[in-house]
């Protein structure tokens, strides 16, 4: 029951932090290797909770009328292709070598979290060229290797590549939650598949994630986002170094 408890508790943290900053699975799935399951298990339960979470976000957005749907059908095309390819590699890596890569992307992402892609964000710039189509497919294509393999941050790197469809924030974010959402699906298919998830820590994650995204959303951002940037920083430097030394 502890671990139910503590479970929630992360997932609602992460919920929280994912709502204000990013980088939520930075902090669960370092608590599910914290708690016994192998690195690899961690990171295909951990695929529950986010799933839970970017299901009720897409959701909440599309509401809001703020989703734009033909876009991020559009360029979630390659990230799901992209998302096949890391899942693959994320069931046939070694439990210590995906220990390390996670460590290291950990220390990486936690660098990209010091930008604030929102504040450049242009407004949008309407019809693209073929050129800036196959950039951006090649960008997503990218987003969905990295999201199948690891997940953690795959947010932050979906902002920034926003930055070149010209989109505001908003819809910036209600993209984010999208394709997070169908990259999810199919890594989670593919981890279910391979028997690498376990439900009862995922189900638990994903509960306290949905609470924590929820009261995450009442809170302002502006007031918020300093402190939990460098919250997440502090965490994620933490766990990279206990994972590279244990």
């Amino acid at each position: 029951m502890l671990n139910i408890f503590l479970l929630v508790l992360g997932g609602g943290l992460a919920g929280f932090i994912n709502t204000l900053a990013g980088g939520g699975s930075f902090l669960t799935i370092p608590l599910l290797i914290f708690m016994g399951l192998p690195p690899t298990v961690a990171n295909a339960t951990n695929r529950l909770g986010v799933f839970m979470q970017s299901l009720t976000a897409t959701r909440q957005l599309h509401s809001h009328g703020v989703f734009p749907v033909r876009f991020s059908l559009i360029i979630a095309i390659p990230a799901v292709l992209g998302s096949v390819l890391g899942t693959y590699g994320a069931l046939v890596i070694s439990d210590d070598a995906f220990k390390k890569y996670l460590a290291v992307f950990m220390v990486l992402m936690t660098l990209s979290t010091f930008l604030k892609p929102s504040a450049i964000l242009p407004r949008p710039v309407g019809n693209y060229s073929l050129r800036r189509w196959a950039l951006l497919w090649l960008l997503f294509f990218g987003v969905g290797l990295y999201g199948g393999f690891i997940q953690a941050g795959v947010g932050f790197l979906i902002i920034a590549a926003m930055v070149l469809t010209g989109y505001d924030l908003v819809a910036g974010s209600a993209t984010k939650s999208f394709v997070i959402f169908l990259l999810t699906c199919v890594s989670l298919a593919i981890f279910w598949a391979g028997g690498k998830v376990q439900v009862v820590p995922g189900v638990a994650l994903g509960a306290g994630s949905m609470l924590g995204a929820f009261i995450g959303s009442h809170v302002t951002i502006t007031k918020g986002n300093d402190f939990i940037r460098k919250f997440v920083v502090a965490m994620v430097i933490l766990s990279a170094i206990f994972l590279l030394v244990k």
